[in-house]
């Protein structure tokens, strides 16, 4: 007999809740999209378009106030809400996602993980890059020590958009957590502590370069992690010439990979996954090169094929986390520590200083 799927309830139907979570969250089997809230009448009318069977509500206190009918609260509002929202699910006795960044402290990262454990309650980061093509296949090629001693790493998540778009992502008010640092900085920082592990010492420069631009928009971080790795990572709106996604020099060879993952791109579209074959490919035109002292401009070097990026797998785990069949696939504390190393650098870029952990 085919067990019920779990009623998730998804706050905020933007960018990330239209285009990341909901599609995500009904393509995956043991969950069901219930329940939509947003109060802006167009986004209700698109979300029953998109999803005929869902529910949808003006307020988070509506669907709070019926908690009793919903298994998973997913948190996909702008950044200043999530701690409130993520605080009320909790309360409510819901097991909850929250878009990255979870807090804009770690110290109230920290607190939301204590309640959640108190409560016995689920409480996961959506941090989906770490299921982008070139970080699976990087983590694999690091796992087959195929580059032997890392030594530097560098990470470019580069745009080219010379004219801000506005909203609070660009807003200057620091209540709304925008810019690009606790952005795109969310995901760069997260994937190099989960290649890397701990941090020692961040040093980083923020600058706000395009007129009328509110917050930082080209941003660069560097971190020295306990291992003896340099992370050198770029996150910028002000790209003209994008360099690479990864170049990772070690003691064997290098990796170098141009090209974003293509998933938000097919999102974006109107595709979801599931409906067709190769979700996640991309031509082999963009496979990232492997090789010593050869430039892959050139050829140098071998090819490496990309492994399929996996979005879908993340929402696979924190249904397999629901039901006890596996762990929460990324814990809040972990979120936690990526918010330490985000709010270091933030201290450095202002202080203009080298900052300890």
């Amino acid at each position: 007999m085919t067990a019920t799927p779990l009623r998730v309830g998804l706050i905020g139907y933007g960018l990330a809740g239209s285009v990341f979570h909901a599609p995500l969250i009904a393509a995956t089997e043991g969950l069901a999209l219930d329940t939509v809230v947003t109060s802006n009448p167009e986004r209700q009318e698109q979300a029953r378009a998109e999803f005929p069977d869902v529910r949808v509500a003006g307020t988070p206190e509506e669907l709070f106030g019926r908690a009793g009918e919903l298994d998973l609260i997913v948190i996909a509002s702008p950044n200043k809400t999530h701690v409130p929202l993520a605080t009320a699910a909790l309360e409510a006795g819901l097991p909850v996602v929250v878009d990255k960044p979870v807090a804009g402290t770690a110290a109230e990262a920290r607190e939301l993980a204590a309640l959640a454990e108190q409560r016995g309650l689920l409480l996961s980061v959506f941090q989906n890059r770490r299921w982008d093509n070139d970080f699976l296949t990087l983590r694999a090629l690091l796992e087959k020590g195929e580059l032997g001693d890392v030594w530097r790493f560098e990470s470019r998540f580069e745009r080219w958009r010379p004219r801000p778009k506005g909203g609070w992502r660009e807003s200057g008010d620091p209540a709304e957590i925008g810019g690009l640092l606790y952005d795109l900085g969310s995901h760069v920082v997260d994937q190099a502590l989960v290649l890397f592990g701990p941090v020692t010492e961040v040093y980083a420069e923020t600058d706000i370069r395009r007129p009328g631009a509110e917050t930082d928009d080209d941003t660069f971080i560097a971190l020295t992690h306990a291992g003896g790795v340099r992370s050198h990572l770029y996150v910028s709106a002000t790209t003209a010439q994008l360099g690479p996604r990864f170049r990772v020099l070690g003691s064997q060879a290098g990796f170098v990979k141009y090209g974003l993952d293509p998933q938000e791109a097919a999102l974006r579209a109107g595709e979801r996954p599931g409906t067709h074959a190769g979700w996640g490919d991309e031509p082999e035109s963009l496979w990232g090169r492997l090789g010593a002292g050869e430039s892959p401009v050139t050829g140098g070097g071998r090819p490496v094929p990309t492994l399929p990026g996996d979005y879908p797998a993340y929402y696979a785990a924190v249904a397999a986390a629901l039901t006890g069949a596996g762990p929460n696939p990324v814990p809040a504390l972990e979120a936690a520590a990526a918010l330490d190393v985000l709010e270091a650098a933030r201290r450095s870029a202002r202080d203009k200083v080298t900052v300890t952990l």
